[in-house]
């Protein structure tokens, strides 16, 4: 018999959590609904320990079936295939909140399915997902106690929205996901138009109400039709082997952290992990080198963190708001339409742009309707930066996951398709990795656009905030590197311009923060963007004044859309020649009477644009005009004064001098200047070389 709660307060359609009716064989499944918009979590625990040791072995899949929308899907194929990357970012957006709440030690496999199964093309279903995983797992047998609440906050002109709709979120300033316990925030991720840290906070705040009513009903929920909680085995580390592990490790350990460099730092660390299993292997007692390993891991571990809040002291040396060194170029590739490399410590990205023409547009089939893309940024992390050996395939999650942070970071920046008539990819390399890939994607991606020509309003930085906490005691860190993002309790990535942030993306390991670590990160950030923004600015501080020679030319105008017949002609004639003889692609909205124009030079582009452009206008007596010569008589010549009108030139009209054989004096496909002196009643034209010439 199923059971259902629902809440009339979260947006403007009633949101409602049932469960018991379907998916009864899963450990826990919950429908979550918002007006017509219904998503289905499930979720599934194996029956015994995997054999990773003091990992917990969750897997998230997020699906938007075609079905949801009343539409089958596109293709040969008509099924749907492998996860799209919006459906990567959401399957990541319900992982990240949940992982750091499950029970320290669990290592049975955990598998979230999250199923879009009805869209109303109004409300979107990811924090649906997050809130019926989270019930799904809180209502389950699974050992899950904590759970969480997610909502969308917009800020629109009539103030803070929760779980706007997709309109709504267009025309607003922030588009945030807050996802909280009844007490802490224990994920953020957002976009924002340059907007204010304690705006931010605002919302957050504003958020964190209506998450606790997310949350009452789950404990309602449960306490209907809740399951009793497995006793599953925990995992926990041998401790008279953490014990001996750490008496003969911890000096050394004060040794290796004075050493800055990553790559000394790890050998120094591999020989003394080499020492600990020639001494320590046991196979009587069980005790191999990966059990050795796992209690190092914990030794480092406290190792790092005791160093940080006792001392201040850094793995690197840092003092904790000091940024690693900064170097930037721009416009370090030969052929590419723009280019920048971006180093931070040894965290190094090279970036490049290419400009493209509206058929580059990256088509989208969304819940909210057939959309395109004109500005994207793509995120590749070869095995090389951090100097491992790995095959090369598509990209990972955390590739997809990183690009699409750094693309929205640079939404707020990036000029409009009717501001710059371009498609923009950038590609950013890493080619060295030691924390913070993703925030060095940003910089050195608007170092890119600008080399590239893109008139973006504003550098954009970006940079990662880090967390080290114990009990009440905790200390934040700015530009975390590799070992701080590994033993450290957050990973708060921040962009902004000067004027503002434009996205932030928070991942913690405990169980939540309160607003006043968040505040202080914001802040140090902002300060550290600001320091990051002034040396971007020595590098390149406005966009060039001109594109790439490399990159094709296009000019994008409006005509009366009752001229976009002359321009096409009978039968696509008049628009065919244009291109034939221009070299370049013509793109045409009939209804507005917008106009796209794509050539490889500058000069084809202006003279068909122009031919167009003259092709909308009434011919004017006594104008001149640059007219082509298409046949010649005995009386006169022939010309094509735009695509499909031809007027004569007479013989008199040709020189002040007798002519006695005019092509002495012109020639078939010659462009010249002629003067127009009469159009008669049949809409005969006549002009004048010799008047031309005079004026």
């Amino acid at each position: 018999m199923g059971f259902s709660l629902s809440l009339s307060e979260l947006g403007k359609d009633i949101f409602k959590f049932s469960s018991g009716d379907w998916a009864k064989q899963a450990n826990g499944s919950v429908i979550t609904s918002l007006g017509d918009t219904v998503v289905l979590s499930t979720v599934c625990i194996s029956k015994e320990p995997s054999e990773v040791s003091g990992f917990l072995p969750l897997t998230v899949e997020y699906q938007e079936k075609t079905y949801a929308m009343g539409k089958i899907p596109g293709g040969f194929i008509k099924r749907e295939g492998r996860p799209k990357d919006s459906e990567v970012l959401c399957a990541r957006l319900v992982d990240r909140p949940l992982r750091p709440l499950f029970s320290k030690g669990l290592t049975n496999e955990v598998q979230i399915i999250v199923m879009v199964l009805s869209s109303d093309g109004k409300n979107d279903p990811v924090c649906l997902g997050i809130n019926g995983a989270s019930c799904a797992l809180f209502i389950s047998d699974i050992p899950f106690y904590t759970p969480v609440g997610a909502v969308k906050v917009s800020k629109l002109e009539r103030g803070l929205v929760v779980n706007p709709t997709y309109e709504e979120r267009e025309n607003s300033l922030m588009d945030l996901v807050v996802v909280g316990t009844e007490e802490k925030i224990v994920m953020l991720e957002g976009t924002f138009k340059e907007v204010e840290e304690k705006d931010i906070l605002e919302a957050i705040k504003f958020a964190h109400p209506f998450i606790r009513k997310i949350i009452s009903l789950q404990i309602q929920l449960r306490e209907k039709i809740g399951k009793e909680k497995k006793e599953l085995p925990l995992w926990q580390i041998d401790k008279q082997l953490l014990e001996a592990v750490k008496a003969r490790a911890i000096n050394q350990l004060d040794e290796v952290y004075g050493l800055v460099n990553r790559e000394e730092r790890e050998k120094v660390l591999d020989k003394i992990l080499s020492s600990l299993c020639q001494e320590l292997v046991n196979p009587e007692d069980e005790i191999d080198e990966e059990k050795i390993k796992e209690a190092f891991f914990y030794v480092e571990s406290e190792f790092v963190r005791k160093k940080i809040l006792e001392e201040e002291k850094r793995p690197d040396g840092r003092t904790l708001n000091q940024i690693r060194p900064i170097d930037c170029k721009v416009k370090v590739l030969p052929r590419t339409h723009g280019s920048a490399i971006f180093s931070r410590g040894q965290t190094q990205s090279l970036a490049i742009t290419t400009l493209g023409t509206s058929a580059d547009e990256q088509l989208i089939e969304a819940l909210e309707g057939e959309k395109s893309k004109h500005f994207m940024l793509h995120y590749s992390f070869p095995p090389f930066s951090t100097g491992d050996i790995k095959p090369l395939r598509g990209p990972s999650r955390r590739e997809i996951g990183h690009g699409a942070l750094a693309e929205r970071a640079l939404l707020a920046v990036v000029p409009s398709k009717e501001e710059f008539p371009y498609t923009i990819r950038v590609v950013s390399e890493i080619l060295e990795s030691n924390g913070s890939s993703s925030m060095a994607s940003v910089c050195v991606a608007s170092l890119s656009l600008m080399d590239a020509g893109v008139p973006i309003k504003e550098q954009v930085a970006g940079i990662a905030i880090g967390l080290v906490k114990e009990n009440d005691r905790y200390k934040i860190l700015t530009d975390i590197a590799g070992v701080e993002d590994h033993y450290g309790d957050m990973d708060f990535k921040i962009a902004g311009t000067k004027k503002g942030v434009t996205a932030i993306q928070l991942d913690i390991k405990i169980d939540g923060l309160d607003y006043e670590v968040i505040q202080q990160a914001l802040e140090r950030a902002k300060q550290a963007r600001e320091i990051i923004l002034e040396k971007m600015n020595q590098a390149q501080s406005a966009p060039r004044d001109a594109i790439s020679k490399y990159a094709p030319k296009i000019k994008s105008f409006k005509v009366d859309p009752d001229k976009i017949g002359d321009i096409i002609g009978p039968g696509g004639r008049i628009i065919r020649k244009i291109i034939r003889e221009n070299n370049v692609t013509i793109d045409i909205d009939d209804e507005t009477g917008s106009i796209s124009v794509v050539a490889e030079t500058q000069e084809d582009l202006e003279r068909a644009v122009n031919q167009i452009i003259n092709l909308t206008k009434d011919l004017e007596v006594g104008k001149i005009y640059d007219v082509k010569i298409i046949r010649i008589v005995n009386f006169g010549a022939f010309c094509e004064i735009v695509p499909g009108k031809i007027g004569l030139i007479h013989i008199s009209e040709i020189s002040d001098q007798f002519v006695k054989d005019i092509k002495q004096l012109i020639e078939e496909g010659q462009i010249v200047k002629a003067k127009l002196i009469s159009i008669d009643p049949q809409g005969r034209i006549t002009l004048s070389l010799k008047q031309a010439k005079n004026e």
